[in-house]
């Protein structure tokens, strides 16, 4: 009799994944994980744990800091690292600022900072392959990423210049100075990563529930009114019930209407959804059509 060798959605996601974090720690030599406390990347750190096991993950977790971040997601990101033990190195922004290394911007974002902090973290720890939680559903630009995308020598990408990955086989080879932007969750969806939240138990930082904060309406888009972005002249706060699809940098990261305070009811909204998180919440991808490809040629993950 032939065995049932059914393999359920999220099996096959899950196994994948861990297949190509463990091809990247056979090929390269000096890898390290994204981890900013956002919940693709808290689930990039459950796979990385799971790849690893029963060993401890043999490389480090680096966070680029923008200094405008959520508190709640800070305090998450410093515990789970205290809880597994783990290396973590801090690329800090403001930092950079402070040093005279790079000038703010007018408009108060920091993306091409914060590209410019990661490249210089990269060159100074060497690191070859970095491990990111992009997932192609996300944006446009995401989608032509490969699994292995490469970078030349000044962190740059090009979406013309991409190496084949024919049944899934991954050439991590490259020369000095370069390096790969990895990218585990591909091939996973919004709705996949919070089954998977449920499913693993996993905790994730309050924010990504329902919860009342004083916001602003800025072009449709609920700004939570903080240090890092005040009202501006005219402009009225109001306390609304909202919560965050995806979290990065508070002066550019909007919040939803929302009164899902359950992994259950989020599953069910992400579920009825027609605007991936990024095109719903994120300010800086509105510039223009092109913003997220144009700022990942330049380096941003």
């Amino acid at each position: 009799m032939t065995p049932d060798l059914q393999v359920s959605h999220l099996d096959a996601l899950e196994a994948e994944s861990i297949f190509i974090i463990r091809e990247v720690v056979a090929e390269c030599e000096r890898p390290v994980l994204l981890f900013s406390g956002g919940k693709d990347s808290i689930v990039m750190l459950r796979l990385a744990e799971k790849a690893a096991a029963p060993a401890r993950i043999p490389f480090p977790m680096l966070h680029v800091d923008t200094g405008h971040n959520f508190p709640e997601v800070l305090s998450y990101r410093d515990r789970r690292v205290g809880e597994l033990g783990a290396q973590l190195l801090v690329g800090s922004v403001q930092e950079a600022i402070d040093a005279g290394q790079v000038t703010e911007p007018p408009d108060g974002t920091r993306n091409r900072i914060q590209t410019a902090v990661l490249l210089g973290a990269v060159e100074k720890h060497r690191f070859d392959a970095l491990f990111g939680g992009a997932r192609r559903d996300e944006e446009k630009a995401r989608a032509k990423e490969r699994v292995f995308s490469f970078r030349d020598e000044f962190g740059q990408w090009d979406p013309k210049n991409q190496r084949p990955e024919v049944w899934s086989l991954y050439n991590g080879r490259v020369h000095l100075g370069e390096s790969i932007r990895v990218f585990p969750l591909s091939n996973w969806t919004e709705l996949d990563i919070w089954h998977y939240v449920a499913r693993e138990g996993i905790e994730l930082p309050s924010i990504y529930f329902a919860h009342e904060r004083e916001v602003v309406d800025r072009d449709g888009m609920l700004f939570a009114v903080n240090r890092y972005l005040p009202l501006r002249a005219g402009e009225t706060s109001f306390v609304e019930r909202v919560r965050y699809r995806t979290v990065g940098d508070a002066s550019c990261t909007a919040a939803v209407r929302s009164d899902a305070d359950t992994i259950e009811k989020v599953i069910d909204e992400v579920a009825a959804t027609r605007i991936t998180e990024r095109g719903a919440t994120r300010n800086d991808d509105r510039v223009s059509e092109a913003s997220m490809e144009d700022r990942k040629r330049e380096g941003y993950f």
